[in-house]
């Protein structure tokens, strides 16, 4: 029976990484029983690159993907780029055993501005048929802002269909908090998608001791966010359909992600997303 692998988006484990560097946190996501990661927001030192080959090989775990902005976040922003350190992430890739790549998040500057967005599209796809010749694809992650109509259309569907070597990194939280049924859109977009991030989606507790019902401007600011990010298994979405509808579109790696804590430690958040994974079938997906 054909199945994927789970993995560990370690975007939520940053500040691990700050802590008791990259090797340790590596060990302890082995201990928690996953094999795959994507590498994100964790700086690509020499050191860092050197680690996280180590530690896959120490522990059996697979690079799935790393991380890339194709320019800066914002004009002038530190961090590595597509465009100015293109052989440097490539060889990253092949130090790694690593053939894919995603794209985080659009630039902040272009984000709102259609034009904008669609001519950084147009220098993605570029870019994407640049890496094939690596042997390397590249992957837009999506979150909800890729949401929004132009002309009746979706944004995300503009961009898939001005776009053929790009592929897409659906974030299922972000697709519901969207309006959109996570388990038929992913269906969508099958053939485009190798990488799925699980997060799943919540309605959070009020705390309204602090809420002076005089002041309604703060009030309504509570009710109107309670929308939380939660372990998987542990919200709203139905984990076992997308994860189906998932397979079914082509993705190969589901990533667990969290982008909010909430004061718990990030590894015991990882190890309950497993715990309930595991109760949901996919024991043999670690």
């Amino acid at each position: 029976m054909k199945k994927g692998k789970i993995g560990v988006q370690m975007m939520m484990l940053k500040g691990k990484v700050e802590e008791i560097g990259v090797y340790e946190t590596m060990k302890t996501i082995h201990e928690l029983g996953y094999h795959a990661v994507e590498v994100s927001q964790i700086p690509m030192t020499a050191e860092n690159v050197a680690e996280l080959k180590r530690a896959s090989i120490d522990f059996n775990i697979k690079i799935a993907a790393l991380s890339a902005g194709l320019e800066p976040m914002l004009p002038g922003a530190p961090g590595e780029t597509l465009t100015d350190d293109f052989e440097k992430i490539v060889n990253d890739c092949e130090i790694l055993d690593c053939n894919f790549l995603r794209i985080g998040m659009m630039p902040l500057n272009v984000m709102g501005d259609k034009d904008r967005i669609m001519d950084f599209i147009g220098k993605c796809e570029v870019m994407a048929e640049r890496l094939a010749e690596h042997g390397i694809e590249l992957y837009y992650h999506t979150h909800h802002l890729e949401f929004q109509k132009y002309d009746g259309e979706y944004l995300l569907d503009m961009i898939k269909n001005n776009t053929s070597k790009l592929g897409f990194e659906l974030d299922v939280h972000w697709i519901q908090r969207a309006g959109e049924n996570p388990v038929e859109f992913v269906k969508k977009y099958k053939g485009r998608i190798s990488l799925l991030h699980l997060k799943d989606y919540r309605i959070g507790q009020m705390d309204l001791s602090e809420v002076d019902f005089k002041d309604m401007a703060k009030f309504m600011s509570i009710f109107t966010n309670t929308i939380e990010f939660a372990e998987v298994g542990e919200g709203n979405l139905d984990m076992p359909a997308i994860i189906e509808a998932g397979l079914e579109s082509g993705a190969q790696y589901f990533l667990v992600e969290q982008d909010d804590v909430y004061g718990r430690d990030p590894f015991d958040c990882l190890s309950t997303s497993a715990d309930n994974l595991r109760k949901m079938g996919y024991a043999d997906w670690f």
